[in-house]
């Protein structure tokens, strides 16, 4: 099941969804949640892959993350509706948040779907590019476990709380932006923990304060905002369009994936808009397809080979990954044997 230490994909997913059904996950979710990591290596974010299988079995192990995701509605009002995710798993409450936002916004032109008590859900373009290949403009945002501090302090109080947009491209599939307001994605300093590797400069400060590439210290420190006091304001306002706006936690009250004790207190927002309620859906994908001709006929700068759209970089990863398999670290095949072991599933790890 592995060629040239790739592991192959399907064996992989399949090895999740063993992992999550054996603690009570149904057989639907704990594919979802496989798939959803699984697919993160796929694209090349190894920092939200199957790094973070144990992670969510843990969570489910401890209780703090529910392995039966019940999401009750406290608001139905036409076009929004707010959900109570009660610790269920993100994955499956973002997919039905996707899913709600676009049926809502069929009727209404818009849907929004806000949910309290969640988990996180991997990463955010997994969710959104469902509403693009349903004919809308999807948005989506979270907050997370302290990462970033206020601008000028020391002390992490606000995640990196990530957003995705997503619109369908015509023959391009769909264009599609996921990003933290961090400097990187905190899963990327653990992977170079994971690695031994050390983070360049600029990406973290130590406990203390002082700039560091010692990624253990920067995992322990403060992750530097992007864009310095813009990336802390964009932050910000993540958490008040995901935590606060849906009487969840927020700040320092929610608690990230790799914290097996704590419940998660997730915020999210799920916004879709439905083209068709704005202009026919063809017209606009001839657009897409016209805007990004327009990039790619741009002159390139030195050092560049090609300008991208967005999302189009994880596209061709996923294709050679499906193709010749996923490269994982030698940390990360380490801790699934360990959980395999745990869980008595040696016999189905593929590698």
């Amino acid at each position: 099941m592995t060629t040239n230490n790739r592991v192959a994909v399907e064996p992989l997913i399949a090895f999740g969804t063993t992992v999550y059904k054996k603690l009570g996950v149904s057989d639907e979710e704990a594919h979802l949640i496989s798939d959803s990591l699984v697919q993160a290596d796929l694209w090349g974010h190894q920092s939200h892959g199957v790094m973070r299988l144990p992670w969510y079995a843990a969570r489910i192990e401890s209780g703090v993350m529910q392995a039966v995701t019940e999401p009750k509605t406290l608001v139905d009002a036409g076009a929004i509706t707010l959900i109570d995710g009660q610790d269920g798993i993100g994955q499956t409450l973002a997919q039905f948040a996707v899913k709600d936002a676009v049926k809502r916004a069929r009727k209404h032109g818009v849907g929004v779907v806000s949910i309290r008590n969640s988990n996180h859900f991997g990463t955010a373009m997994y969710h959104t590019r469902l509403a693009a290949q349903k004919g809308c403009i999807g948005f989506l945002t979270t907050n997370g476990s302290p990462a970033i501090a206020p601008w000028g302090g020391r002390e992490k109080l606000f995640g990196n709380n990530p957003l995705s947009f997503s619109a369908p491209a015509g023959k391009h599939g769909h264009v599609i932006l996921d990003i933290a307001n961090t400097k990187v994605a905190r899963g990327k300093i653990y992977l170079a923990r994971q690695r031994g590797e050390p983070i360049p400069e600029g990406w973290a400060l130590t406990p203390e304060g002082a700039p560091t590439t010692d990624a253990a210290l920067g995992a322990e420190g403060v992750i530097l905002p992007v864009g310095d006091h813009k990336g802390y304001g964009i932050t910000y306002m993540m958490d008040v369009l995901s935590g606060v706006l849906s009487g969840s936690q927020f700040c320092d009250g929610v608690f990230g994936p790799y914290q097996a004790e704590k419940k998660g207190g997730t915020g999210q927002l799920m916004l879709a808009l439905n083209i068709e309620a704005f202009r026919p859906l063809s017209e606009f994908e001839e657009d897409m397809e016209e805007m990004i001709s327009k990039t790619k006929a741009i002159p390139l700068a030195h050092g560049f080979d090609e300008c991208y759209f967005p999302g189009e970089l994880e596209q061709r990863n996923n294709k050679e990954n499906r193709k010749n398999g996923i490269a994982l670290p030698k940390n990360t095949l380490g801790d699934l044997r360990k959980l395999a072991e745990h869980m008595s599933l040696k016999n189905y790890l593929p590698f």
